[in-house]
């Protein structure tokens, strides 16, 4: 599974993505930031950012897209920019069909280091470790983003697979198309 991992914000939005399965080792596919700059106006921003998630959509192909949930901070103005950002990449991905996971940064930090209150240093660190990388991918955001994609290819690959069930399931009541191993001489178990 590819999934790439989005770490919201409107001056650096991280973006990375890895490919791997639960239980498996994973490889890094592609990590970065798309930038706007702080002196932009509002829309000009959103849509910087729109067109550089477009253009890693475009080039990592992933099979999944996992945007940190934006939680409350003191911040209000910082907690608008980042659930805009968020948005963005929300859109972006549903733009295309891609499932999207919304995984907290507590969720997160528990996945990557087994600890819900962890620092940005140890997300890097085990980030680094987890894709045996020579050294920590800079800035913070691209560590996260990488993070969140971690989390979901461990934490969200089961509910994927039942995502494909359900969806493969209506396509063939839709089309009339028996479930594997009906029909073709299969006999159903009847149960009492």
């Amino acid at each position: 599974m590819r999934v790439m991992g989005v770490d919201p914000g409107l001056t650096r939005c991280g973006v990375g993505a890895v490919e791997g399965r639960p239980g498996a080792p994973l490889s890094l596919v592609a990590v970065g930031v798309v930038r706007t700059g702080a002196d932009e106006d509002l829309g000009t921003r959103l849509v910087g950012i729109e067109a550089g998630i477009e253009r890693w959509l475009d080039e990592v192909r992933p099979d999944a897209v996992a945007v940190e949930r934006v939680f409350s901070q003191h911040n209000v103005r910082t907690v608008m920019g980042t659930a805009q950002a968020a948005g963005i990449a929300v859109l972006c991905a549903a733009r295309r069909g891609l499932p999207v996971a919304l995984h907290t940064p507590s969720e997160v930090k528990a996945a990557i280091t087994g600890s819900g209150t962890a620092d940005k240093k140890q997300i890097g660190a085990m980030v680094t470790r987890l894709l045996r990388l020579s050294e920590m991918p800079k800035p913070a955001d691209a560590a996260d983003a990488l993070a969140l994609a971690i989390c979901h290819v461990w934490r969200g690959g089961p509910q994927h697979r039942l995502a494909e069930a359900v969806a493969a399931a209506k396509a063939r009541a839709r089309t009339g198309t028996p479930p594997p191993g009906h029909g073709s001489g299969a006999r159903a178990a009847r149960r009492p």
